[in-house]
Formats: C-alpha cells, structure tokens, sequence
C-alpha cells in the first residue's frame, strides 16, 4: 500500500534519510579527491586523468536504467527496493575502498586500475541509488510529505558531504598522505558508506512496500515513457546540467585553497565547513519557501543564489579569506535549496507517470534520474581537468602539488567560479515546461480525455490503464487513491 499524506512515522522519514550517508559519501569523495589523487600522487597528466574519471561513469548512463527496470520487478520478503539498500550498498563500500588501494603505485599502470576499480564501483552504486531514489514515491502519496522526506534526507546528505568532504582530507593527511594516505581514506570513507546502506535498510523495515505491478514489456518501452513525461524531461535536464556544475566546485576544491587561498592543509577542510555547514542550519526555512512559493520557484530561487555565489568568487584573489568563505557559505544556502527542490520533484513526476499509465515503474524513471546525475557528477571533475590541462596544470608524483604558472592558476579560479556558475543558472531556462503544480497535482479526472501526448506510447491491451489526465497533468497519488484507481499498490 502507499500510506496516505502525513502517514508515514518520524522514525521511516530519518531512516530512509540515513542512505545518504552512501550517497553523500560516494557523490563527494571521488568528485573532491579523485583528480587530485590522479594528478597529484599517482603523475597521471591532467588530460587524461580528467577522461578517467568521466569514461568510467558514463557507464551509468546504460547501467542505471537497468537497475531501476530490474528493482522494479523484483519480488522478495523484504519488497522490491530494500534488498539492493543492503547488498547494494555493501558492495559499493567495498568497491570504493578499491578505487585508493593503488596496488601499482603511480604511473599509467595506476591510471587503469583506478579507472576500472571506478567503473565497478560505479556500478554498485547504481544498483544502490536507483532503487533508493524510488522509494518515496512508493512510501507516501502526500505531495507536502515528500518535501518533509527530502529535507530530512537533504539534512542528512549535507551532514554526509560534510563528514565525508572536511574529514575525508584530514584522514589522508593525518596518515603521511601520498598511496598510505590515501589507502586510510578510502577505509574511513567505505565504512561511512556501510553505515548508510544499513542504516537504510533496517530503517526503513516498518514503512509499506509497493507491490510489483505492470510495467512495459521492454526497457526500450519504459525509457520511451519515460521521454514522453514532459515535465520529468525538462527537470532531468536541468539537473543533469546542474550537477554537473556542483561538481565542478567540488572539484575544484583543493585546487582552490592550494593555488588562490594559498591554504592547502586547512583550507579545504574549511571551504567544506563553510559550504555544508548552512545547509544544515537553512533546511527548514527552504522548506517553508516551498510551502509559500512552491517547488519550481524554490528551485529557481536556490539554484540562482548558488550561481551568484560563484559568480562573486571571481575576486577571490583579491577578496580576504574571511569574505571567500562568507561567500562559500552562500553558495552552500543556495545548494541546499538546489538539491531539495530538485528531489522533491521527482516523486511527483514519478506519480504523474503511475497514474496516467496505471504501472509501477518509478525505476526506470530513477535509474534515468540517477544516471543523468552520476553522469553530471563526473562530468564536473572532467570539465574542470580538461581546464586545468588547457591552461597548463602541471600535474606531480610526490604527493604534493607542483608550482604553476599564472595561467595555470587563472584555469583554477575560472573552472571553480565562472564555469560552475554558468552550469546552474542556464539550465533554469529549461524547466519552462515544468508544470506540476499543487493545484494541478489535486485536478485529476478520472473520466477525461488523455491528451494526444499520453498516447505516443500505446499500452498493451492487457495493462492497467488510468481513464484520463486533466489538461495533461498528474494528480497526486492521494488523489489517485480517493478514486480507487490509477496505482498498482492496493
């Protein structure tokens, strides 16, 4: 079943949220340490080290959409998604903690098997993420109770990168940095991963699982569905973009407080501080913006603050260090509301496809949603590497950054500052078609008409089918529910 607005207990909504810890941990780690580690420790040039960590997760543009279509008809005791919480999740610590072990030291022997051991891991994570993301559509049919699961799991995301982005560096250092140092930092961050991937699981034992219900006969099927729900295109779209932006700040960080801060042991520790810590503190006030002004505008709002934080980092050089991390600390308000906006709208895309085609395949729509974000994720670090290699980064084996040029150095600033900025605001001109509303959420009608776009893909004639979509938009399950149809959950 799917437990009606305001169903779902306190202890389900921390629970779930308690996954973010692997996800937090495996989304900020490699995007924060990766290339520096290629090309710092292990002397891989920054070219190429920046299509080591992109070639490997492109691999989840195919894998993602996969796990979601196998979750999605998975029946076990413990329901369709929780399963992958637990093996999943266990699998994608002990891959991660591969990706540092560095048994052939440096050289382009360690440059393959990192990528390789990032492909693997890749991999786990998209059998974990996929059907995590798809839980909360099944869990709730409430659209303000999926907001409350997104700041409580946003909450503990920011904690995540937090732990994982400021402690992470001082585990390497603390241990001599270089291979040793970096061998202990992938110990701390695989364990942090287990946590969540547990925690995940057993929190989220007592809440209703969906049943396994009809679903298009082909992947190819379900993915042309899920390209023909609008307002999940135009919001895929701008998150992919979006992600990739946020990634790029990520990672330029050490490359930011080693060249322009001129801080290389605190200072990444601190950006992180000063980036994280807000959102822990503005999560209930973004919140209350979405309940005033609605998701789509909160996300607008958010993701412009976070551009003109990036924007205003261009005079780092000259700024004091007091006043960059102020600045930090407003990129990181806007990345909160960025990313809890963003997830909270997901669930309604998700519902808007359950109740116009009768069918449970929330993931295929999360291994899409998830595979345009792992995607995004590595393209930042790739982004900003194919900078650093234009401007003429000089990449190191010692463990230690090398001296750079001024142009060096100008390719560390911009692909920090003016790149990500871009890569967040522009992307808002494509939820234009975004149209889910509350109001339209709670207008559907049974018995209309299904707008020409709803039949691109017709139905098998044995499927369930929902009668009709007002003005082409889904209701909210809740309403579904009222009805008595138009969900595969009983």
């Amino acid at each position: 079943m799917t437990v009606a607005p305001g169903g779902l207990p306190r202890r389900v909504h921390v629970g779930y949220a308690f996954g973010s810890l692997a996800t937090g941990a495996f989304g900020t780690v490699p995007g924060l340490l990766l290339l520096p580690y290629l090309t710092d420790t292990l002397g891989v040039a920054a070219g190429v080290a920046a299509l080591l960590v992109l070639l490997p997760k492109a691999w989840d543009v195919l894998v993602n959409p996969v796990a979601g279509r196998i979750s999605d008809r998975t029946r076990s005791r413990w329901g369709a998604r929780r399963p992958y919480l637990l093996f999943g999740g266990l699998a994608l610590a002990v891959l991660f903690g591969s990706i540092f072990a560095a048994p052939f030291g440096a050289g382009p022997a360690a440059g393959a098997y990192v990528a390789v051991a990032f492909l693997a891991t890749a991999t786990a994570f998209a059998f974990f993420q996929v059907p995590y993301v798809a839980m909360p559509a099944e869990l709730t049919s409430g659209y303000a109770e999926r907001t409350r699961m997104m700041t409580w799991r946003i909450a503990v995301l920011a904690l995540a990168i937090l732990v994982a982005g400021a402690v992470a560096p001082l585990v390497r250092d603390a241990a001599g940095g270089g291979v040793p140092g970096h061998r202990w930092m992938g110990l701390f961050v695989a364990a942090l991963i287990a946590v969540g991937a547990v925690g995940a699981f057993l929190g989220t034992r007592s809440a209703p699982q969906g049943a396994v219900g009809e679903s298009e006969p082909s992947l190819r099927a379900q993915l042309a569905v899920a390209g023909r729900n609008r307002p999940f295109r135009a919001l895929l779209l701008c998150f992919v973009v979006q992600s990739a932006g946020v990634a790029t700040i990520l990672a330029g960080v050490q490359y930011f407080a080693d060249q322009i801060l001129r801080d290389p042991t605190t200072g990444p520790t601190l950006l992180f501080v000063c980036f994280v810590g807000p959102a822990l503190v503005v999560m209930p006030l973004w919140s209350r913006v979405g309940a005033r002004l609605g998701k789509l505008a909160g996300l607008v709002a958010a993701s412009l603050i976070l551009a003109a934080g990036g924007l205003a980092l261009i005079a780092a050089p000259v700024l004091p260090a007091a006043v960059v991390y102020l600045v930090v600390a407003v990129l990181g308000v806007g990345y909160a509301g960025q990313q809890v906006f963003a997830l909270a709208m997901l669930p309604d895309c998700i519902a808007y496809d359950t109740a116009r085609t009768g069918r449970r395949q929330a993931g295929v729509f999360t291994g899409l949603w998830t595979a345009g974000e792992t995607f995004g994720l590595a393209l930042g670090p790739g982004l900003y590497g194919l900078v650093l290699a234009i401007t003429g980064y000089v990449s190191s084996s010692t463990g230690t950054a090398a001296a750079q040029s001024d142009t060096a150095r100008l390719g560390i600033l911009l692909g920090f500052t003016l790149l990500p900025a871009l890569l967040i605001a522009l992307p808002t001109l494509l939820l234009r078609p975004y149209d889910l509303t509350p109001t339209l959420l709670a207008t559907l009608t049974p018995h209309a008409s299904p707008l020409p776009d709803t039949l691109d893909v017709p139905d098998p004639p044995d499927a369930p089918r929902v009668s009709g979509v007002d003005h082409g938009v889904v209701a909210g399950a809740n309403a579904v529910e009222s009805h008595g149809k138009g969900t595969t959950t009983p």
